[in-house]
């Protein structure tokens, strides 16, 4: 009973969800929502640091999918962090901060870049992404947020 009052005042999430990251020009991404991941992870490529006007940005692309075209992203360095890997083994990753649409709600997260190319999702949603959010996550379902942003959208997803 408890349980279910804590949950009454909180939005339903699946384990996987259909995605944006507006600030990066992505317009949907699949993301697999891991709360035993503390860090997010996205899966980039060709990421090239660069110095301009005294800042650190990233230069990298987001390769193709089903659900949209290869992209090419700029975004400020946040930070340079030990973070691990799948295998548990700590690797050094680029982090940058960006917007993220999950259904109809909008809000910043933290997101390491990593090359991802063996795995299903391109984006891990990690548990201080979805922290304090007013979320709670299904496992047993899929897309529950509905499209980023509310609008209609074809929600298919081999997983």
């Amino acid at each position: 009973m408890i349980t279910e009052l804590r949950r009454r005042d909180k939005a339903a999430i699946g384990w996987r969800e259909i995605v944006s990251l507006p600030d990066l020009g992505i317009p949907s991404l699949g993301a697999k929502i891991d709360t035993g991941a503390r860090t997010s992870a996205l899966h980039a490529t060709a990421i090239r640091q660069l110095d301009r006007d005294g800042k650190h940005w990233l230069e990298f692309e987001i390769p193709a999918s089903k659900l949209r075209p290869a992209q090419r992203c700029l975004a400020p360095l946040v930070d340079a962090r030990q973070i691990k890997n799948t295998g548990g083994v700590p690797e050094t990753r680029y982090v940058i901060e960006t917007s993220l649409v999950l259904g109809k709600k909008r809000w910043k997260i933290e997101v390491s870049l990593a090359d991802r190319e063996n795995m299903t999702f391109d984006l891990i949603l990690g548990r201080t992404a979805i922290r304090r959010r007013r979320l709670y996550v299904d496992p047993g379902r899929s897309f529950l947020a509905g499209p980023p942003g509310g609008a209609s959208q074809n929600l298919s997803l081999s997983a």
